[in-house]
């Protein structure tokens, strides 16, 4: 396959070659550029034999440049050809449990191999052929992020509703044996992958290290929305501790084979059983954030570096802070830390319960905008709101019902001032800096 320049970036090694826009890449020493992955990982290289169409002719090109710097050319596409839809119909889809009528985009299921290396996104294999696999493998991508949910090929096949779903499992052993570096989560769905299943999954997986970098294991989110889907019991307190001690007796066996605990369970399943967050030692190196694994923990102590190497500030001060019911303790307690040391600041912390998502959605990310408005009418004690980035899309202007951060500010009369997820910022922004 061969791809079409859009643009050049100026002065790059591909501009300084003479190429031009509407030219055409066609292979990189001898390989076939298909796609954003072929491309950048063939040009990365300090020096390389480029075949090309120029001006309707063929020329090659003898490349030389830094290692890794990039080569220079833009396509229409990011990823050059069209981003991979997922082909599963997962009875825990969080996308399968949203109402109709919101933004399209919402309802897209990403199923790529080459945003995982990119982007960090989670892939479940079935989207991947042996060939796909195979250039995987000779190119030693990692890190890859993989959605398990269970090793056991019959039960992957229910839960995924797609009959390769267990097959493609080797693609796993394949990458281990190729030293690819793999992230792995699993959604535990009661009375489905729990129990016998969770145990096998965490002991097989845990088996593939150094490749197995981490595990996380998380709760399903269910909303109100499942009409039409298989039942899925809910986690209680008491299953939620339990599955605790069968995470965390796999992940001691763990430390003491591999000197890394490598399996974590979820900060949601540490608040449904009433238990503290494990301390910032039990984390490693946090490589589950996205997954929610000790992102309570790192705020924290990001939060209180930040608040002990700060300045007292004494000049009144009000703001209010709005979170959803997960972290709703967690901000209270940061918001008490910094009101003790700084007697001007005057605090008050603000929790969303999810009415429009409904059935056990606490996490702060999946907050609207209407839910907000509705609860906070009428509550806030000062003209600055503190609003969590993760409740907005990437442009940090819409919430997940396209409610738009100006309409807040309006509608409430409040400035409203963005946090990111780090515990200095949050920390400036309470503190007014």
């Amino acid at each position: 396959m061969a791809v079409t320049i859009e643009s050049l970036e100026k002065g790059s090694p591909a501009a300084r070659l003479g190429l031009a826009a509407g030219d055409i890449l066609v292979t990189v020493d001898g390989h076939e550029i298909n796609d954003m992955l072929d491309y950048e990982f063939y040009t990365s290289r300090a020096a390389f034999t480029l075949a090309a169409v120029c001006g309707g002719e063929a020329h090659e090109f003898a490349v030389q440049k830094e290692e890794y710097q990039p080569f220079g050319c833009n396509f229409k596409t990011y990823l050059i050809d069209k981003q991979h839809t997922c082909c599963n119909r997962c009875i825990f889809c969080f996308v399968d449990q949203m109402p109709c009528g919101m933004r399209d985009t919402l309802y897209f299921k990403d199923d790529d191999e080459r945003l995982s290396f990119l982007y960090g996104n989670y892939i479940t294999l079935t989207n991947l052929s042996q060939k796909e696999a195979d250039r995987i493998a000779a190119m030693r991508i990692s890190l890859i992020n993989i959605s398990v949910h269970t090793v056991d090929p019959e039960m992957r096949v229910k839960m995924m509703k797609n009959k390769h779903s267990g097959e493609v499992l080797r693609y796993i052993d394949q990458f281990a044996a190729a030293g690819i570096e793999m992230n792995f989560q699993i959604v535990l769905c009661p009375g489905w992958n729990d129990g016998d299943y969770l145990q096998q999954s965490l002991e097989k997986l845990s088996s593939y290290y150094p490749a197995a970098r981490s595990i996380a294991v998380v709760p399903i989110g269910l909303t109100k929305y499942r009409e039409g889907l298989p039942h899925i019991d809910a986690l209680t307190p008491e299953s939620a501790a339990a599955t605790i001690d069968q995470i965390e007796a796999v992940g001691e066996a763990c430390l003491e084979k591999y000197g890394e605990r490598l399996v974590y369970p979820s900060d949601e399943f540490f608040l449904l059983a009433g238990r503290p967050i494990p301390p910032d030692e039990y984390y490693g190196e946090y490589a589950q954030l996205e997954n929610g694994v000790g992102m309570m923990r790192l705020l924290s102590v990001e939060f209180d570096a930040a608040l002990q190497h700060s300045r007292r500030r004494w000049l009144p001060r009000k703001a209010d802070l709005v979170t959803g019911e997960a972290a709703y303790p967690l901000l209270c307690e940061l918001a008490q830390r910094c009101m003790e040391k700084n007697p001007g600041v005057k605090l008050t912390v603000h929790m969303v319960k999810n009415e429009f998502f409904g059935g056990n959605v606490t996490v702060t990310g999946l907050v609207t905008g209407g839910d907000l408005l509705r609860q906070l009418a009428g509550r806030l004690t000062s003209h600055e709101l503190l609003l969590p980035r993760v409740m907005l899309r990437a442009e940090r202007d819409l919430f997940l019902d396209d409610v738009h951060v100006d309409d807040v500010a309006k509608k409430l009369n409040v400035r409203v001032r963005v946090t990111e997820s780090d515990g200095a910022d949050l920390l400036a922004a309470m503190l007014g800096r």
